[in-house]
């Protein structure tokens, strides 16, 4: 049996995808609470880093859900729980993507004023905050997708014999 051609289905992409921007941007989360008590450059820059990176790669989660969409939601009983997840899920792109831009400007000190930029630093993190909470709601719209009504999931024969040799 060759298991090459599942791996090349495109509603494949999205749990291929997804999973990296959660990593990254709950960890930047934590390095940018890190920062505020321990205001050293390697938690600062590594938040920055991690943020941006994250927002990228939320990104490209998001389109490859997007093309997964067509495939999904024809099999879908309840298909206004992958509306919901599409939409909270642009909604929280454009958080991190919000919260990337408040810290390219308080980092590379944009407004050339100490009192702005630790404004900007406290904003951004209420922001990546806001974003943390929305990014676990989308996640458990996710699951729901998939653990309750079996998204994008292979369903096998009752008797499994197209795995039997």
């Amino acid at each position: 049996m060759d298991q090459l051609p599942d791996f090349w289905r495109t509603e494949v992409y999205h749990p291929l995808s997804v999973h990296f921007p959660i990593g990254l941007l709950i960890t930047g989360f934590f390095f940018k609470i890190i920062s505020l008590k321990y205001s050293r450059e390697v938690w600062t820059m590594g938040s920055f880093i991690l943020l941006f990176i994250g927002t990228v790669s939320l990104w490209i989660a998001v389109y490859s859900g997007e093309m997964a969409d067509g495939i999904v939601s024809r099999k879908l009983c309840d298909p206004t729980v992958l509306k919901d997840h599409q939409n909270m899920a642009y909604t929280c792109a454009w958080i991190f993507s919000s919260a990337s831009t408040l810290e390219s400007l308080a980092q590379f000190n944009f407004l050339n004023s100490r009192v702005k930029s630790i404004i900007l630093n406290w904003l951004s993190t209420v922001v990546i905050s806001c974003g943390v909470l929305i990014l676990g709601y989308v996640g458990h719209l996710g699951a729901t997708l998939v653990y309750q009504q079996g998204a994008g999931t292979y369903q096998p024969s009752s008797d499994c014999s197209e795995f039997i040799e």
